[in-house]
């Protein structure tokens, strides 16, 4: 229980589940997922590793089960930095557990400390060296916005991470739940908090900077939940949070080209699964360039990038 933690709200349960229910998941799940060979099954809300070893077996003895075979591909678990090692890494390997993500948050150690994390930045460095060592899949979460920290502090986690070079990150901004630590720290008001805004370009910044360096962004923001936004007091919850960060990633790109070139008008092609994406949420985008005098139309084309724009005419 961190500072920013409570992960009956963040998850939706309030039990916890044991070996047949993982199998009754499994088992439904297999007969409705048309590519099981392509699906995982994953282990979230907690710290997988830090949990009693007998638990920890009796849940993977029922998911391993539903693995190989033309079942599921493998077994994902979230932990802590601070619990991993050797042994518990060939324990997960011989259950089928392919991939391994950190809860590492932050690379400061004074933001790890203030919000009593138990671990530090080099604990991070650490688990994920070894968990590349053994062939696992390594992700990263890191959280935006915590106490004590600020954008450039938050910049410089992201950088560490590059450096790292795991496959997945997931980013979270921070929501401040009530009945945490955070939460307290709000109400006394003395956990002051950038507007959402500069959050959503800042994680536009992020999602950017990691997909350049080769790292796939497999989530932006805390996935939408009834029981978030009851319990939330404050932070940087939206349910489309990724699709107004990539709304912004678009912005960015059509302005530069637009300044490059000096135009007022042109046609402009992104990826043509991401129109809706270029143009934003209610169409925010071109209403945006309409009113700075911009006159864009937004296609698409197969051929260009994800996030990357090219102006066909002016």
């Amino acid at each position: 229980m961190c500072s920013f933690c409570n992960q009956n709200t963040i998850s939706g349960a309030d039990e916890l589940p044991d070996g047949e229910s993982v199998r009754k998941i499994c088992s439904k799940a297999l007969s409705e997922v048309k590519y099981p060979e392509n699906t995982e099954i994953a282990f979230f809300g907690g710290s997988f590793t830090a949990i009693p070893k007998d638990y920890m077996l009796e849940l993977l003895t029922a998911a391993h089960e539903y693995v190989g075979d033309g079942k599921f591909s493998g077994i994902r678990v979230s932990t802590r930095p601070d619990y991993i090692n050797a042994e518990i890494l060939e324990m997960l390997k011989s259950y089928g557990v392919t991939a391994i993500e950190l809860g590492a948050q932050s690379l400061d150690d004074e933001v790890l400390t203030a919000n009593e994390r138990g671990h530090s930045a080099e604990d991070v460095v650490n688990a994920s060296r070894l968990i590349k060592e053994y062939g696992f899949e390594l992700g990263l979460q890191m959280m935006t916005g915590l106490y004590k920290s600020d954008l450039s502090k938050d910049m410089n986690t992201a950088e560490k991470i590059i450096e790292i070079a795991p496959d997945t990150v997931r980013i979270y901004p921070v929501v401040v739940l009530k009945g945490t630590r955070l939460g307290q720290l709000y109400e006394q008001g003395k956990y002051p908090m950038i507007n959402a805004d500069e959050m959503f370009m800042f994680c536009a910044e992020l999602i950017t900077a990691f997909e350049n360096s080769g790292i796939k962004v497999i989530k932006c923001g805390l996935h939408a939940s009834e029981f978030v936004e009851k319990d939330m007091a404050a932070g940087y919850y939206h349910p489309a949070f990724r699709e107004i960060c990539e709304m912004y990633i678009y912005r960015r790109e059509i302005m530069k080209i637009l300044e490059e070139n000096g135009v007022k008008s042109a046609e402009i092609e992104v990826n043509d699964k991401c129109i809706s994406k270029a143009k934003g949420q209610k169409k925010a985008n071109t209403l945006y360039f309409a009113e700075n005098g911009f006159n864009v139309v937004i296609t698409g084309n197969a051929e260009i990038p994800v996030y990357k724009c090219r102006m066909r005419r002016c």
